[in-house]
């Protein structure tokens, strides 16, 4: 894709002018810590930032270090987790966590092709951790990054794939300060969603999320919430107090004792 210099100059200009005026004050924009930034970008896979900046604090504040959450119990980090959904990235963090204490002496590496052997931590994420972290000049795409790079070079264009926008992100990258060119990046895609038709529907890579009620991550988000709000639930009681069919709710408790969410002791369902 031949893109002139001139273009690629006025791009990153554009974007950096309007960081400097709209940048937003974000709590884990304002640490290096590398435990509080994989914290945060685990978080902020498939949720809002809005909830995100809400329950980081609380997730923090409760669990400071790498050590904290390795030790906590699957009940103790589930019921902090409760309004965020998608729960086993709560576990996969415990279970990361294990990790970085046991095989890396509590240091998280900064090497993308090793993070991505951790839990929970796919290429993107290992690259926005190197970044944000470590301030290493990696090459990834999350949605708001795909969504201003669809939004400048790709405008008409369909099923455009993330292998013709990669790069583009690497020729534009500001190497030396990496951390903050990919929050100007992210804070332009933002004000992208609030100004223009999501460009994001020209990926070849968009999924419409499908609804939320009726679906089997709602009935998982209820019965965990109700089995952690009582400590144990009689596999009755769960049937009396969701609204759901039995046999849905039947399905989702053995998914929930196969995946280690759950323990079934007779009729008795508690948390691992």
């Amino acid at each position: 894709m031949g893109i002139s210099k001139q273009k690629l100059s006025d791009f990153k200009k554009t974007i950096w002018d309007y960081y400097k005026k709209n940048k937003r004050d974000l709590p884990w924009r304002g640490t290096t810590d590398p435990y509080k930034i994989v914290v945060s970008e685990v978080m902020l896979q498939q949720t809002q930032v809005a909830r995100v900046v809400q329950k980081y604090a609380e997730f923090i504040k409760v669990f400071p270090t790498f050590n904290s959450l390795a030790v906590a119990s699957k009940e103790e980090v589930l019921r902090l987790w409760q309004g965020m959904g998608y729960n086993r990235r709560a576990l996969y963090l415990k279970a990361l966590s294990t990790i970085v204490i046991d095989d890396h002496k509590g240091r998280l590496p900064n090497e993308p092709n090793i993070l991505m052997k951790l839990p929970a931590i796919g290429s993107a994420t290992a690259g926005s951790i190197a970044a944000f972290a470590f301030n290493k000049p990696t090459v990834f795409l999350e949605t708001n990054i795909r969504r201003v790079f669809l939004h400048f070079f790709f405008q008409g264009k369909k099923q455009v794939s993330d292998k013709d926008i990669l790069p583009l992100v690497e020729k534009t990258l500001d190497k030396g300060r990496a951390r903050e060119w990919y929050w100007a990046l992210m804070d332009y895609g933002t004000l992208l969603v609030k100004t223009v038709q999501n460009p994001n529907r020209n990926s070849k890579h968009y999924v419409r999320q499908s609804p939320f009620s009726g679906s089997d991550r709602e009935i998982r988000g209820a019965i965990l919430k109700l089995v952690l709000s009582k400590g144990r639930v009689h596999r009755k009681d769960l049937s009396d107090s969701l609204s759901y069919e039995n046999k849905k709710i039947t399905f989702i408790l053995n998914v929930l004792v196969k995946e280690g969410f759950l323990v079934k002791n007779s009729q008795i369902y508690t948390v691992q």
